[in-house]
């Protein structure tokens, strides 16, 4: 008798680790997402601020090189970006139908560094210019069956507006 009884106290004990545990992923699983939606929040308030910077011509009368026009994107966000990942191109077209819109397709080398290549090009006055940032956003939970991917690519969530 008294082997069985520790026995069940056991396999209960074993129980409440095993919600206990399930209890932390899912809490984990709930603070990521809520910090991936904040992130990509955040993200598209400091496109619209990239594109209005454009669009009134500061970046151009700047002079603004690609790289200078990252580092002024990464001083509008918070410290939830690392500058060195964000992915900005910015294309101009002289009319709608012949301006692309379509999201960029990220390619990647063998490290799972992105390899594209992105335009800048900020137009003239009277231009239609298209203004995409990007940014990896790692997953840290993704091995326990919880993907936020927007594709089938071996990179981690990518925000982007």
């Amino acid at each position: 008798m008294q082997r069985s009884r520790s026995l069940r106290q056991r396999r209960d004990g074993g129980r409440i680790r095993a919600r206990r545990s399930a209890v932390h992923c899912a809490l984990g699983r709930t603070v990521q997402t809520a910090l991936v939606f904040f992130a990509g929040r955040v993200l598209d308030e400091t496109t619209e601020g990239a594109c209005r910077y454009i669009m009134t011509g500061q970046a151009q009368t700047a002079g603004m090189t690609q790289s200078q026009f990252a580092t002024w994107v990464c001083g509008q966000t918070c410290a939830l970006f690392t500058c060195g990942n964000f992915m900005i191109n910015v294309q101009n077209s002289s009319s709608f139908s012949s301006a692309s819109t379509a999201t960029p397709t990220l390619t990647f080398d063998a490290n799972r560094n992105v390899t594209n290549t992105w335009n800048y090009s900020t137009g003239n006055p009277g231009d239609i210019v298209d203004v995409q940032v990007m940014y990896q956003w790692p997953v840290v939970l993704g091995p326990l069956s919880f993907s936020l991917r927007l594709s089938n690519g071996p990179a981690p969530f990518t925000l982007g507006k």
